[in-house]
């Protein structure tokens, strides 16, 4: 692969918690997403209100040697911007046992904009690592395309892998509605060849910048 940077975090597995629902006037939160399925490793959240798409969180992934690369795309309508991105990213057949390590690759800023807020954690109450992302600039009214994540399995067994999202959208104007999209995807990686399992870490040691998991 070449030579780029990562931000990296090796998390340890919790206790699963279920997030609810709230409604506010001028806020709705979607949280019963359709799934649309290309295949096991490519998947779509697609959030409706009224009938109509107000947007959809994509996962497009392919094992590289024992990684998993993952590409992801967050359309939103037009008139909405992203305020943030919450990710949280685990294996559920090992997570108990041998936490995946998961890095972010960077940058993920957009073209005229410096780089949003970045931040990789272990959450006291969940299973996995958690992304955040705030201060996305100008990516705040575009799709966004990259955010791009590589995962170690950390375990032979693991071949299954789950995407939590929460992405917070705010409508412009002084009527517009804020939305909270909230939902889950799971995707399925059999081609795995565990024989050779390697971390992000090890195999791009000069390209990572390390993240301490904040508890």
């Amino acid at each position: 692969m070449n030579r780029r940077e990562y931000l990296t975090a090796v998390c340890s597995a919790g206790v699963i918690t279920t997030a609810g629902c709230s409604s506010a006037a001028g806020h709705q939160t979607l949280s019963e997403p359709s799934v649309h399925t290309e295949s096991d490793g490519r998947k779509a959240l697609i959030f409706t209100a009224d009938g109509v798409e107000v947007g959809n969180f994509g996962v497009d992934g392919n094992v590289e040697a024992t990684q998993i690369s993952l590409s992801t795309e967050i359309w939103h309508q037009e008139g909405t911007n992203v305020q943030s991105i919450k990710l949280r990213v685990w294996m559920p057949e090992t997570a108990t046992e041998s936490a995946a390590e998961v890095a972010v690759v960077s940058p993920v800023e957009g073209d005229s904009s410096p780089p949003p807020a970045v931040t990789l954690y272990t959450p006291d109450r969940a299973l996995g690592t958690v992304i955040e992302i705030t201060d996305l600039d100008d990516l705040a009214d575009e799709t966004i395309s990259t955010l791009n994540l590589l995962v170690n399995p950390g375990a032979e067994t693991a071949t299954k892998l789950n995407i939590h999202a929460t992405i917070e959208l705010t409508e412009r104007g002084a009527l517009g509605t804020d939305y909270t999209l909230d939902g889950e995807l799971q995707l399925v990686y059999p081609e795995l060849n565990h024989d050779e399992l390697d971390s992000p870490a090890r195999e791009h040691d000069s390209a990572i910048s390390p993240t301490r998991c904040v508890q």
